[in-house]
């Protein structure tokens, strides 16, 4: 096309030289390394062709103010149940093949860069159309960016937990044998010094194993696959004096008060309810006023049995209760040394436990007191709950 002939539309351009446009993609992300190294010339331009076919089919499109606000900030939504973008499925292919963000949002920029060099170099006029086509192009840009990055993220952080996943499984293998190794060395000496060794052997074994489980239960739940309920015929209260038990004997110096009243019995996983007790009460300890009681409440009503806990302590903003549900969040800035090994994942686990039964966990706290109440309903709602 000659500089003397009347300006070809953004859209019409693209579609015409999509091919020189690609392999200038293609020669930039070869420079990405190490990531490109290894790769052809195929998966260098990967969704590239894709990604300017919609933008020429966006720039022909009519579009509304709203529209064109939304999508310069990169928050257009996508339609319920639409099949992934270009865009998106290019930033998955990128975060498998070891590509950076920052080397993702390069491309954009010299695909960018790329189009608006070549088109403008052969325009022979730039008029209030080419203006136009500029600015939603740039948006269109924009917009597939935000849908990649999103996407690219989301992706990584996908591996991320089925890597934490793979990781805690492993490692506990050998954590069992060193385990029941130390237990079996506790039984062998009656040794005073000895004996002190490895009972805090057993017991530092047994606190990695707790923390390998919570790492587990928490990828399990970042990959959307739910913490692992598996329900039974019970009556909770039993299960929940028995965890009590054992609590007390854990925490000698909290005062632990349990109250049962009325219809307890349902489907539930009483291993994972005890875990939700014992989270629950091991809090209260850790963060109530120390050397205050802690009182247990269990009830049942027609549909569901509730089970809360409540300490004394410094109050915890009503903004702040949901922040903890939420992983790798801990109460206390300031915590004794030993108890930071914890990984934060406590509520957040006790939050699954009660979605993987159909129920539910909030917490309140006011006038020197905070309670945290999880509702389970009796049986499951369908075969899937």
């Amino acid at each position: 096309m000659s500089a003397t002939e009347v300006s070809m539309r953004l859209a019409d351009f693209i579609d015409q030289n999509i091919e020189t446009i690609v392999f200038s993609a293609e020669e930039f992300a070869r420079t990405l390394d190490p990531a490109a190294r290894h790769l052809d010339a195929e998966a260098l331009r990967d969704h590239m062709p894709m990604i300017l076919q919609a933008v020429a089919v966006d720039l022909r499109a009519p579009q509304t103010r709203p529209a064109q606000q939304l999508k310069s900030l990169g928050q257009q939504q996508r339609p319920q149940g639409a099949p992934e973008s270009a865009a998106q499925t290019h930033a998955q292919l990128r975060a498998k093949a070891g590509f950076d963000i920052e080397q993702l949002v390069a491309e954009y920029r010299a695909l960018r860069a790329s189009v608006l060099r070549l088109w403008l170099g052969e325009a022979s006029h730039f008029d209030d159309d080419a203006s136009d086509d500029v600015v939603r192009f740039n948006e269109a840009i924009d917009q597939a960016v935000a849908e990649s990055v999103a996407f690219y993220t989301a992706e990584v952080d996908r591996w991320r937990h089925v890597f934490l996943g793979v990781l805690g499984h492993d490692l506990r293998g050998p954590l069992n044998a060193i385990l029941l190794t130390a237990e079996v060395l506790s039984r062998m000496t009656t040794l005073e010094p000895l004996t002190r060794h490895t009972v805090r052997l057993v017991q530092s074994g047994k606190r990695m194993k707790t923390l390998l489980d919570d790492l587990l239960d928490f990828s399990r739940a970042s990959l959307g696959l739910g913490i692992g309920v598996r329900r039974t015929a019970a009556d909770l209260a039993g299960p929940c004096r028995e965890e009590i038990d054992v609590l007390r004997a854990a925490l000698p110096d909290t005062p632990i008060n349990f109250e049962a009243e009325g219809d307890t019995s349902g489907e539930f996983d009483v291993s994972r309810v005890r875990e939700v007790l014992g989270n629950l009460v091991n809090n209260a300890a850790k963060y109530g006023t120390p050397g205050s009681t802690v009182v247990i409440h269990l009830s049942g009503d027609a549909e569901a049995v509730r089970l809360s806990v409540e300490n004394l302590g410094e109050p915890i903003p009503l903004a702040a209760i949901p922040q903890l549900f939420e992983p790798l969040r801990r109460g206390a800035p300031a915590e004794p040394l030993d108890e930071r090994a914890n990984l934060g994942l406590g509520l957040f686990i006790v939050r699954e436990i009660a979605r993987g039964h159909g129920g539910e966990v909030v917490g309140m706290s006011a006038d020197g007191k905070t309670r945290f109440t999880m509702r389970l309903p009796r049986m499951a709602s369908s075969p899937g709950v």
